[in-house]
């Protein structure tokens, strides 16, 4: 005896499953904006356009460094030369901006820190660009050109991190 399915199940459970992929796809980026806390980061640019991806300013946070920086005085604790994957950016407040105060690669037990990749040049966070319309994109990096910038960031609890504006100074 074979079973029949309405086909109108079968459609519910594909786009119900396509729901849930949406939803976790966004939900570390929806996780810090409602429930993070709001900090500012130093930022400068790094690709003001791109004919291919749109008009949007590639962001580099100074404060920030990879885990194996050959410029560090002392090498992250924990970290062997070329290990790549998850790292956690250990922040603390130094004056109005929150700077770099170690990583690791063990998720912290508390404190605010970012959930990043650590998988090539520079640190992913998910706070790396920023999407603008044409016209805005290239006068904001100009703006950010010339230094003294912040990016308001609001981080949740897990180290998720989702960029808020960009205040040029």
């Amino acid at each position: 005896m074979t079973i029949v399915r309405p086909r109108w199940a079968t459609l519910g459970a594909v786009l119900l499953a396509q729901a849930g992929l949406v939803v976790a796809a966004v939900a570390p980026q929806l996780s810090a904006r409602v429930r993070g806390e709001e900090i500012r980061l130093a930022v400068t640019v790094v690709d003001p356009i791109d004919p291919f991806r749109g008009a949007y300013v590639d962001l580099d946070y100074p404060g920030l460094r990879t885990l194996r920086d050959p410029s560090a005085s002392q090498p992250d604790p924990g970290v062997a030369p070329g290990e790549r994957g998850t790292a956690y950016v250990l922040l603390r407040r130094d004056g109005d901006v929150w700077v770099q105060d170690g990583a690791q690669r063990e998720r912290p037990a508390g404190g605010t820190y970012l959930a990043c990749d650590d998988g090539d040049w520079r640190l992913r966070c998910g706070i790396e660009s920023w999407f603008l319309p044409q016209g805005r994109a290239a006068s904001l990096g100009r703006a950010l050109a010339d230094g003294d910038a912040v990016a308001v960031v609001r981080v949740d609890g897990r180290g998720n991190a989702a960029l808020v504006r960009i205040e040029a100074g």
